[in-house]
């Protein structure tokens, strides 16, 4: 049995171009899988560690072994808890939306918190090594405008490119993807079709992952 976190990043919901086609994803995934453990992770509704200056400093202390307080060891807990959940998982769902061309701040500051020296990654002698090796990763990602490889366009997007690199820095290597593009382009029966399209193949991957 394995377990899959699955991750929204995306306040929209049912609305939500990215969810509707990782939604697909789990209910195909879940009949193809059915001793398979499902988490979710909502970001906009879960209560997220903030990195502020006590963390950061408690952080410090205790990563150097200099003196430090209760509160400092229940604040750098809370970062430690979280980076835990998400290396538990065996497989990993994320349901991305494109902001400002890069990614929804709720899932920068997730990624902010589980990326941790010793925690996801390591420094040794050849330098960083992720920690985080051998599990898939799926990524539904949606954007109002298209920004296909060798384009113009393609300059703008650092959705993808994000993803790609600081998954890729905590050791994944299979990365798997799914484009929802265009959803403010072409008026409500062309959109509808990209997104029934996504749908379909993601019901399909899933049974591949």
């Amino acid at each position: 049995m394995s377990t899959l976190l699955y991750i929204k990043a995306s306040p929209m919901g049912q609305l939500s171009y990215s969810i509707a086609a990782a939604d697909a994803f789990i209910e195909s995934y879940k009949k193809s899988h059915p001793t398979d453990k499902v988490n979710i992770i909502d970001l906009f509704k879960m209560d997220m560690p903030t990195f502020d200056f006590a963390a950061a400093s408690a952080k410090y202390k205790i990563m150097r072994g200099q003196s430090h307080s209760g509160q400092d060891l229940e604040v750098w807990g809370r970062i430690v808890s979280a980076a835990e959940e998400f290396k538990a998982a065996d497989k990993y769902l994320f349901a991305v939306p494109m902001w400002n061309f890069s990614i929804p701040y709720r899932l920068k500051q997730y990624i902010d918190i589980i990326v941790q020296p010793g925690l996801t990654f390591t420094v040794g002698a050849n330098g960083y090594e992720g920690l985080i090796k051998g599990k898939p990763a799926f990524i539904v990602y949606a954007s109002g405008g298209e920004y296909p490889e060798g384009s113009p366009a393609e300059a703008f997007d650092q959705q993808k490119k994000y993803l790609r690199q600081i998954l890729g820095f905590i050791g994944f290597t299979d990365i798997r993807s799914l484009v929802v593009a265009g959803t403010l382009s072409g008026g409500a029966e062309a959109v509808k079709k990209r997104l029934d399209d996504a749908i379909a193949k993601a019901r399909q991957m899933a049974g591949e992952f």
